[in-house]
């Protein structure tokens, strides 16, 4: 998979995960938070999410090359496994606490967090690789 965004995309996706991550808590202790408008800000919330992780997965790295687009590909791969069993394990709790009102609604974002966090190892542990190899 092909970089798509500059390397400065990848920084800023670190910090939209943040923004996201502080936002509630501080909406909610400004009291702005209430019950009519809690769903608009939880998908804003998961949105605002989304956005970072694409950021980041996206984003060309600073010494791109062929063995950074097959990590990419590699953390593409580990986080559709991933997901699937975090999304199998989650239909199997409902199933077993017979909970016929929730469903999960976040399917994607945790898809792209596990991307995010592959890719992160990833890259760590090649550099780490490169860096005893010498």
């Amino acid at each position: 998979m092909k970089a798509l965004l500059p390397v400065y995309c990848r920084p800023l996706g670190y910090v939209v995960l943040l923004v996201a991550l502080f936002i509630p808590f501080i909406l909610v202790m400004q009291g702005m938070v209430t019950d009519s408008n809690l769903l608009f800000y939880k998908e804003c919330t998961k949105l605002l999410m989304m956005a970072g992780c694409l950021l980041i997965i996206f984003a060309f790295s600073k010494h791109e090359s062929r063995e950074t687009e097959q990590i990419r590909n590699a953390a593409v791969r580990n986080a559709i496994f991933l997901t699937f069993l975090f999304v199998f394990g989650g239909m199997l709790w409902r199933v077993m606490q017979g909970d016929v009102i929730n469903v999960d609604t976040s399917s994607f974002l945790t898809f792209l967090v596990f991307n995010v966090l592959c890719l992160e190892f990833g890259l760590k542990k090649a550099l780490v690789d490169r860096f005893f190899k010498r």
